[in-house]
């Protein structure tokens, strides 16, 4: 069931992506761009998706578990650190440079295969470079969560 439910709501983003045209790059470069040729259509993607969001932490408030778990899994860190910047940084600067987010980025794969290819090549280099410099800072030191 879990699997099912994953599936369909892969599906539902994948769709409200395609029909948002949050897949097209130029039409999420024309956002970005508010000093030049803006394009304001993806606010109301934006809206939608807070929207979705309020919704879904009203119904987190009103159960103590979901329906297909044994718990929520919320995160519960507050601090900003050097590597939430940073990394919100270089998100900002991959999606301003390509117009693809992670989400429409994998779209791509299909619809542009030949960009698709190369931001997912950035994606998959820039985790993987992550992860080395993450594991390497924390060689020796027990116990230690990813």
């Amino acid at each position: 069931m879990i699997a099912f439910i994953t599936f369909v709501t892969g599906l539902i983003f994948g769709l409200g992506l395609a029909i948002a045209e949050m897949t097209n790059p130029a039409v999420v470069l024309a956002f970005l761009d508010i000093f030049g040729d803006w394009n304001p259509s993806l606010i109301f993607v934006m809206g939608g998706a807070v929207a979705v969001g309020m919704i879904g932490y009203m119904i987190r408030n009103r159960r103590s578990k979901p329906w297909l778990a044994d718990k929520w899994y919320i995160p519960t860190r507050q601090d900003i650190d050097k590597d939430l910047l940073s990394g919100a940084v270089m998100f900002g600067i991959g999606w301003g440079l390509s117009g693809y987010c992670p989400g429409p980025g994998l779209t791509a794969l299909v619809n542009n295969p030949a960009e698709g290819f190369y931001f997912i090549g950035a994606v998959i280099a820039g985790s993987t470079l992550y992860h080395l410099r993450r594991d390497g800072s924390r060689a020796g030191q027990p116990n230690q969560a990813p």
